[in-house]
C-alpha cells in the first residue's frame, strides 16, 4: 500500500491528511472503537515494517500487535471510544460516527480546523463524512484497503479493542470475550441465552436473542 492518496492532498496545499477508522461496529458487547491517525512525512519510504501497513482484517493478531507500535512511532495517532449504552441510545451508526469525531479531536496538532492553505483533510473509511466537523473530509468506502492512513487507523483501533475485550474476559469468562471479541458468534449467542446480559451487552443489539 502506497500513500499516494494522502501526497496528492499535501500537494494540493492541505497541512495534514488524517486517516479515520472504526471497530467494533458489529459486535454484541463492548464499545465501539475509532482511532485517527496523521503519518509523518517520509515514514514509508524510511521504515520498511510500515509498507506492511494494510486493512487490519487482512493481518493476524500477532502482525498487528507488532505493526502497533511501528505505526504509533512514525505517526501523531489517537483513539476514543463509545460505550455500550450510548450505543442503545444513539444507535451504532450514530455512534460509530461519534467515535471517529472523538477520534480526531483528539489529535494534538496545529492547523486541524484551520492553517497553512487549506487546514487538515481527512478520510473516513465507508459511505458516510462526520457530520458537525469543521475539516474538509472523503468518506471513502473500503478505505482501509486502500488509504494508507485509514489502514494504520484500522490497526491502532483493532489492537486496542481486542485488548479491552480480553479485560472483559477476566471479568466475565463465561462469554469467553478473548476468543471472539463481543462478535455475533454461535457460541457467544449460546452462551448470553445461557447466562443472560452482562453490563457491557449491547441492549439494542441482543434483545431478538430473547424474543
Amino acid at each position: 500500500m502506497d500513500i499516494d492518496f494522502e501526497n496528492k492532498k499535501l500537494l494540493d496545499g492541505y497541512s495534514v491528511v488524517i486517516g479515520c477508522d472504526e471497530v467494533g461496529r458489529g459486535c454484541l458487547a463492548g464499545p465501539v472503537v475509532a482511532s485517527a491517525v496523521i503519518m509523518k512525512p517520509g515514514v514509508i519510504v524510511s521504515n520498511l515494517e510500515v509498507r506492511k501497513i494494510k486493512d487490519s482484517k487482512l493481518l493476524s493478531a500477532k502482525k498487528r500487535e507488532e505493526l502497533v507500535k511501528v505505526i504509533e512511532e512514525c505517526s501523531i495517532w489517537s483513539i476514543a471510544e463509545v460505550e455500550e449504552e450510548v450505543i442503545d441510545k444513539i444507535n451504532i451508526h450514530n455512534a460509530s460516527l461519534l467515535a471517529m469525531k472523538k477520534a480526531i479531536m483528539g489529535l494534538v496538532f496545529p492547523h486541524l480546523t484551520s492553517g497553512g492553505t487549506n487546514g487538515a483533510f481527512v478520510c473516513v473509511d465507508g459511505k458516510f463524512v462526520i457530520p458537525e466537523l469543521d475539516i474538509k473530509q472523503q468518506a471513502i468506502v473500503g478505505g482501509d484497503n486502500k488509504i494508507f492512513s485509514i489502514a494504520a487507523a484500522s490497526i491502532i483501533a483493532k489492537v486496542y479493542r481486542d485488548e479491552l475485550m480480553n479485560k472483559l474476559h477476566i471479568k466475565h469468562p463465561e462469554y469467553n470475550f478473548a476468543k471472539h471479541k463481543g462478535y455475533a458468534t454461535l457460541y457467544h449467542r449460546q452462551m448470553i441465552q445461557k447466562h443472560g446480559l452482562a453490563v457491557c451487552h449491547r441492549r439494542s443489539f441482543c434483545k431478538k436473542l430473547f424474543l
